[in-house]
């Protein structure tokens, strides 16, 4: 008989890989998300996207926007709405921090990544992170081609 714990499936695992290509992630923070019963069904599935997603501090709180969980396939007329706001829950030493963080120019908020922890709770990744410049991307590209190639010359 299988008990509650093994039954959770903690094999999700959503990236946004277009932030680490397009900004350098300064700090990091894990914190949690608040969802509605057909939101952690739709993640659990591996239905959510983080591209093209922020946070915002405001009036204490951490909310992520523009995040995208698919509604539920088997949900009624209870379903949630596809992108709406989610409001993150971080302690207020780490609130303060992202704020601060946040009104300094050229810094922003970026989830990083979604994953379900051995608990079975959402827990989402966010960094602070400054934008990279043109040719910082440019060299990206090239380390990511470079690496690449030896692997492949090693391997023959």
């Amino acid at each position: 008989m299988a008990t509650a714990k093994q039954k959770i499936s903690n094999n999700v695992l959503i990236k946004n890989k277009r932030a680490s290509f397009d900004y350098e992630f300064i700090e990091t923070f894990t914190a949690g998300i608040v969802l509605t019963g057909t939101e952690i069904k739709s993640v659990r599935l591996g239905k959510a996207s983080l591209v093209d997603t922020y946070c915002v501090v405001e009036r204490g709180e951490v909310w992520v926007k523009n995040m995208y969980i698919a509604e539920y396939f088997y949900g009624t007329y209870n379903n949630h709405v596809a992108r709406r706001e989610r409001k993150l829950l971080l302690n207020r030493k780490e609130i303060r921090s992202l704020d601060s963080a946040a009104k300094n120019s050229g810094f922003t908020i970026v989830p990083v990544r979604l994953f379900i922890n051995d608990k079975g709770l959402v827990k989402v990744v966010i960094a602070i992170a400054k934008g990279k410049k043109e040719y910082d991307k440019r060299q990206a590209l090239k380390e990511r081609d470079d690496k690449r190639f030896m692997q492949n010359a090693f391997m023959k």
